[in-house]
């Protein structure tokens, strides 16, 4: 199938379904694409006891997209720069530290403690899976995914202070979670051994590397910017820099997600902004990337609830998948003890914050993508039944329900 092809139907799917859920379910635009999505999917699986046509069809289509490439190389970087370039700069650097350790030591916490449940769980199943397997799917749904959280939060009315922790953790913590999952990845292949010094310098590369790239890209776009005044002009500008500073992140091995997050701040800081932009351009900047964000945040979750027919759904991997849910939530309960104690004291810290973003900490494409990296060999038909359970709960469930208990607590 031709690209074209795809995004016809993607966009013609996303707008019918969207259509469908503004005028009846109401529902946030996240959580009622894919609801609506995985009953299309499954209506279509009911008709297929009688004519499978479109059920090959659509198979077919979901199969023809490569969703790990389609999100991590080329989505990934436009909806993390849309959401950074409207995440209010001043509040986030006020609660950098708190964001900052959320985004590294909660990673690596959530990513053993989500490893050691899974390898216990799985025994008591008795379907027993190596450790250092378990561990890789520990990196890969440790993450919270910015994708899903952005659009949830600025539905729910969280306090500011707690609205910056969890989208600021979201927005950093993938990077650092592509990191842990790419050495533990190395580590599983038993292709090559891996030191202390191997995974610093991956760390530099990916982690520090990104976001100087990051800079460098928002201080180019912030010195052309300046000199002209033409919104149609530098609309181009801020798309050039995503699409180019993509490439070139790709080119540098560093992380290019980490890297328009930064540069989508850095242009989007409100003295910047203001200095580069006229109030014309400001709005045809933010309108133009609002729109980016909700077409391929639609396309996203549209995709997301199609992903259920690739899976390999044996009874095992869907118990085991029921199964670890609450198990992950009491890791990424744990990991976030000593972030918020850490600082607790020093920063004004909601009531319940650890609550709050334990429940709101969603995971979406980002670990899905990640699932379908893994090999065979790494139980990959496991981890991906299982990921996907845990996803749609994440979205449909945690979603639905988070806001409620922000207005419970807070």
């Amino acid at each position: 199938m031709d690209i074209f092809f795809i995004a016809t139907v993607l966009i013609f799917l996303s707008s019918i379904f969207g259509y469908i859920n503004q005028r009846f379910i109401k529902l946030p635009s996240a959580i009622g694409l894919m609801l609506i999505t995985i009953l299309f999917t499954l209506s279509v699986v009911i008709i297929s006891f009688f004519d499978d046509t479109l059920l090959q069809q659509e198979k077919e289509f979901i199969q023809s997209i490569d969703f790990k490439t389609v999100l991590l190389d080329i989505m990934l970087s436009f909806l993390l720069f849309a959401g950074a370039l409207h995440t209010n700069f001043t509040e986030l650097k006020a609660q950098r530290k708190p964001v900052i350790a959320f985004a590294t030591l909660g990673i690596l916490i959530s990513t053993f403690l989500s490893g050691v449940f899974v390898y216990y769980l799985l025994q008591l199943i008795n379907f027993p899976v190596d450790f250092i397997y378990c561990l890789l799917f520990g990196a890969l749904i440790s993450p919270t995914d910015p994708i899903a959280v952005l659009g949830i939060m600025k539905k729910v009315g969280a306090p500011k202070n707690l609205e910056i922790k969890i989208v600021g953790e979201s927005l950093f913590n993938d990077g650092v979670g592509v990191v842990v999952f790419l050495t533990i990845y190395q580590i599983a292949k038993g292709a090559t051994a891996i030191s202390l010094g191997d995974i610093t310098q991956l760390f530099l590369i990916e982690v520090v590397g990104g976001l100087a790239l990051g800079l460098l890209i928002g201080w180019i776009c912030y010195q052309l910017m300046k000199t002209i005044d033409d919104y149609d002009t530098e609309v181009i500008i801020t798309l050039a820099a995503v699409m180019g500073g993509t490439l070139l992140a790709q080119k540098l091995h560093v992380s290019a997600p980490l890297a328009m997050v930064t540069a989508g701040l850095l242009i989007g800081e409100d003295t910047i902004k203001k200095n580069s932009m006229s109030k014309i351009t400001q709005q045809y900047v933010d309108k133009f990337w609002e729109l980016i964000d909700v077409l391929l945040n639609t396309i996203l979750f549209v995709l997301i609830g199609m992903e259920i027919l690739v899976l390999t759904l044996e009874t095992t991997y869907v118990l085991a998948g029921f199964i670890v849910i609450p198990f992950l939530l009491i890791a990424r309960y744990i990991s976030l003890l000593l972030p918020i104690k850490l600082y607790a004291s020093k920063l004004g810290f909601a009531p319940k914050t650890n609550l709050i973003m334990t429940w709101g900490g969603l995971r979406g494409g980002i670990s899905i993508a990640l699932a379908l990296s893994l090999t065979h060999d790494m139980h990959r038909d496991l981890f991906l039944v299982i990921t996907y359970i845990v996803v749609v709960f994440s979205i449909l469930i945690q979603g639905l329900t988070v806001g409620k208990l922000i207005k419970k607590y807070t």
